[in-house]
């Protein structure tokens, strides 16, 4: 029977953004965290003489073939394997395509999750995290490998792939494919704005490429800036946590408990930031205007905080109540703006609830 599995969107609690790499990739500190929202993708799969992929969606923008995150995500984990198998992937769209929601990148992670049970990795009562989690009694060698080398298969398919095999509130580093597990916060009302705007993230990074050059923010100039932020951000959602010197936190399986409001309103909030504001905001104002109505200042239900996700075009907003959401998602509609009211995912609870 084919394995169904939740394909959870992603927003990211800030965003900071380096100059230009001579690799023509842009290092980045970001703090991302999964959200109840998700899209459904179901695999079924068997063993064949030669791999065989069949893709399909219930959305005729999805790709269906090697362009596909998912796509490339089977084909790189059988090779990985050693294993031919022929496979069925069908995605169920919910989340917008190139929104800023990680939505593609989920997909690539949520086939990989029902990929494994259906060749016999994992247990089909069973979805394993990377961190956090002793492997269970009885797994052999290969199952103990297969778990290690997940994230660096994952970062091979995209840059914010990997964070969707831990899940919760996730430190990104140097292009987002490094990962750590922060202490999560707990759920939170969360209502994500769907502008019809649609943002070119490779125009969004040339045109922050530009702002750098103007202000003459250097790769080696920025490397100073990432790192101290990257401790920031270590230390707010770690609380008391012990880190690094990097600034990371230990990934060991005593992670501290859901950090609740109290991290939102004792100022980290305050000061993170996303980047692609500066130059996102300035070529589409009406995402501004978006994060505006999102925020609600002067109002009893105003946001506690608010902001682009990734490069957009989606836009999020945090919310002490339902109450306070749903206010935010009546000034979305009366802007003509569409929304989704869901809230923050928990770590613990995006395992739990991974596999249908």
């Amino acid at each position: 029977m084919p394995t169904a599995v939740r394909s959870h969107a992603k927003i990211n609690l800030g965003l900071g953004i380096g100059a230009p790499r001579p690799d023509g990739f842009h290092a980045l500190v970001t703090v991302y965290q999964t959200l109840e929202l998700h899209d459904t993708v179901t695999v079924s799969a068997r063993p064949a003489r030669a791999t065989a992929l069949s893709l399909t969606s219930n959305d005729p923008r999805v790709p269906t073939d090697q362009r596909n995150t998912a796509w490339k995500m089977v084909f790189l984990a059988l090779e990985k394997l050693g294993v031919t198998a022929e496979v069925e992937v069908h995605i169920e769209k919910r989340l917008p395509v190139q929104g800023g929601l990680g939505a593609g990148s989920a997909n690539a992670v949520a086939a990989l999750v029902g990929l494994e049970p259906e060749l016999g990795i994992v247990g089909k009562d069973h979805a394993f995290s990377t961190f956090g989690r002793k492997a269970p009694e009885g797994w052999g060698a290969q199952q103990r490998d297969w778990r290690a080398r997940r994230l660096e298969v994952a970062a091979q398919v995209g840059s914010d792939v990997p964070l969707f095999l831990i899940g919760g509130t996730v430190l990104g580093l140097d292009r987002g494919q490094e990962v750590y597990p922060l202490p999560d916060l707990e759920s939170i009302w969360c209502v994500v704005a769907l502008p019809e705007t649609g943002v070119s993230t490779p125009q969004a990074f040339r045109d922050w490429d530009a702002l750098c050059a103007a202000e003459g923010l250097t790769a080696e100039a920025s490397t100073d800036k990432l790192k101290m932020l990257s401790r920031a951000y270590a230390s707010a959602f770690a609380g008391t946590q012990q880190t690094g010197s990097s600034g990371v936190v230990s990934t060991g399986d005593d992670l501290a408990g859901p950090q609740g409001f109290a991290l939102v309103r004792t100022g980290i909030m305050s000061w993170i930031e996303n980047d692609f504001e500066r130059v996102v905001f300035a070529q589409h104002p009406s995402l501004r205007e978006i994060k505006r109505i999102l925020f609600g200042t002067g109002t009893p239900e105003a946001a506690l905080y608010a902001s682009l996700s990734g490069s957009g075009s989606a836009l999020f907003g945090l919310y002490q109540t339902r109450g306070d959401a749903e206010a935010a998602c009546a000034r979305l509609q009366s802007a003509g703006v569409q929304s989704q009211l869901t809230k923050t995912l928990p770590r613990t609870v995006y395992w739990r609830e991974m596999l249908l």
